[in-house]
């Protein structure tokens, strides 16, 4: 066997090259010449460019990612004040509130006006018994029945024929939906549920962020807990 095969060099590849320039960096500095005659092509005109004015390109499109996710995250912050202000006045609304009598409907009908809601509901149980003629409040006789099989977390996504949607005007009409249970306090069993529904299969996903939802349920919860049995609301 001839041993000059046998120690034949390897040929050199793209990633041999990419790997000696990027442990090399002084190398254009010695072939200063070399890196001004460098031409690629440009992926917007098609026309041979200098490797700066590559560069130049590539810093550019960084700048304008850069100045998207800016302005996407300036805007999520203008819409999440905007959130926290229409929550703010909601809860001035709710705690203004003369009779508690009035609670439920004025949660309703804010959560509407507010925060442009086609459809909402509530289904309140277990309440003091001078509540228990109210519109929301659940039939006592099926009000612990009924309060299990409803969730117990808060759902956010695609409607799929909840037990809930059957309170609403126009159920057929909803394509996204948001369910919160709501507690007098954290760590107590739900007394109701809120449901938000909208026709737009994009306003509620399982992917959002539900801080807000979240917030709004323990606010309504603490707010609509004034509707409970004295027993209900004293701390442990």
């Amino acid at each position: 066997m001839d041993s000059r095969a046998q120690f034949q060099p390897q040929p050199i590849t793209e990633d041999d090259i990419a790997h000696f320039l990027a442990t090399t960096p002084g190398f254009f500095e010695r072939y200063a010449g070399l890196l001004a005659s460098v031409q690629l092509g440009s992926p917007h005109s098609g026309r041979a460019i200098s490797l700066q004015e590559r560069q130049v390109e590539l810093l550019r499109r960084k700048i304008h990612d850069l100045e998207l996710r800016l302005a996407a995250m300036l805007r999520l912050g203008r819409d999440n004040v905007g959130i926290a202000d229409k929550l703010l006045g909601l809860f001035q609304v709710l705690l203004s509130a003369r009779s508690q009598q009035d609670l439920p409907g004025l949660l309703l009908s804010e959560l509407e006006r507010r925060f442009q809601l086609p459809q909402v509901a509530l289904r309140l149980w277990d309440l003091a018994p001078e509540f228990a003629d109210l519109e929301q409040a659940a039939a006592s006789a099926a009000s612990t029945s009924g309060a299990a099989a409803l969730p117990d977390r808060l759902y956010c996504g695609p409607q799929a024929g909840q037990p809930a949607l059957a309170w609403l005007a126009q159920p057929e009409a909803v394509q996204s939906v948001a369910l919160l249970p709501l507690r007098p306090l954290a760590d107590a069993p739900p007394f109701g549920l809120l449901v938000l529904a909208s026709d737009d299969p994009q306003r509620f996903q399982p992917s959002m962020d539900t801080d807000f939802l979240r917030h709004l349920a323990e606010l309504a919860g603490a707010a609509l807990s004034r509707l409970l049995p004295v027993r209900h609301n004293s701390a442990p």
